[in-house]
């Protein structure tokens, strides 16, 4: 069912209709919903192998090291181009599905960048009441913003979350 599901968003539908995943893998409608009770609950499934990906290239920007400012800077592009390529995965991450998979993955990107934070924090850069979670939920607005003002306002959107981390002098 996911295999149909990908194959179907790769042709350019992402519609995602579980009665249309259930005919293209072959399987009874029943079958897909006692998997997938809703659109939703298929989406977070699809996205956990993006949320494990972006996991991953958080820690490596993390581990190439540097101060935490720049490093947050990297992170945040990165998290962002990532919801870029793929809008399910910053539906998933706005919404903090209750799925458990999804679940444990954001714990995962949260922990990264809560440590990242807190050092940023430590070394004066970042407000002392910025959380994982807001950095999580302000990197999904910017992603949306962005595709709403086209693909040459990233940078520029991205700037002004960065620079609003920042405390008052």
């Amino acid at each position: 069912m996911l295999r149909a599901a990908r194959e179907q968003l790769a042709a350019g539908d992402d519609s995602l209709q579980l009665n249309t995943i259930a005919r293209l893998a072959g399987v009874g409608v029943g079958t897909v919903y006692r998997h997938f009770p809703d659109r939703q609950a298929l989406v977070a499934a699809l996205s956990v192998e993006r949320f494990q990906e972006l996991a991953e290239a958080v820690r490596a920007a993390v581990a190439e090291g540097g101060a935490a400012m720049a490093v947050l800077h990297r992170v945040a592009r990165l998290a962002l181009a990532f919801m870029l390529e793929d809008s399910r995965l910053a539906a998933v991450l706005e919404a903090g599905d209750g799925d458990p998979q999804v679940a444990e993955s954001t714990a995962e990107v949260d922990a990264v960048l809560g440590s990242l934070l807190g050092q940023a924090q430590r070394d004066g850069d970042v407000k002392d009441t910025v959380t994982a979670e807001d950095l999580r939920l302000l990197l999904c607005g910017v992603a949306a913003a962005v595709r709403a003002g086209g693909p040459d306002r990233a940078e520029p959107y991205l700037a002004v979350l960065l620079d609003g981390l920042r405390p008052l002098p």
